[in-house]
């Protein structure tokens, strides 16, 4: 019984969407009084669709990019490479570190162990073997 009433309101949430949907004006820009005080505004946002089309021609996927242009993207593109190698540098040397450490501890363990391990078993018949580093 509850997914009725789930489904009937879902139902009245749709319908009442529809009906504001309707009544709603559209986003379209008014042509009055008022959007005269505001074409100084727009000027500054908007262009003509002359100057725009031109635009797009001017600057069409095929167009050739200016020297300057693609200076800067070399440039850009030089750095976001040197950035990453500088990471990936810096990423390798703390794990070289990290393994060297735990090198260095396992090592230290395992001397140690081995030498209580002697210490242990020591009987005193033969001498005593000695490491030497």
């Amino acid at each position: 019984m509850s997914w009725t009433k789930a489904f009937v309101a879902y139902l009245m949430t749709i319908l009442f969407i529809l009906t504001i949907s309707i009544v709603v004006e559209s986003a379209a820009v008014r042509d009055d009084a008022k959007a005269d005080e505001r074409k100084g505004v727009a000027r500054k946002v908007f262009m003509p669709e002359s100057d725009a089309s031109n635009f797009f021609k001017r600057r069409s996927r095929r167009s050739i990019q200016h020297y300057l242009e693609l200076q800067a993207e070399q440039r850009v593109r030089l750095k976001h490479n040197e950035q990453r190698r500088e990471y990936n540098e810096e990423q390798r040397n703390e794990y070289e570190n990290y393994v060297e450490e735990e090198r260095d501890e396992q090592t230290e363990r395992t001397r140690e162990t081995s030498e209580q391990f002697r210490e242990f078993h020591y009987d005193g018949l033969y001498p005593r073997f000695h490491w030497f580093h």
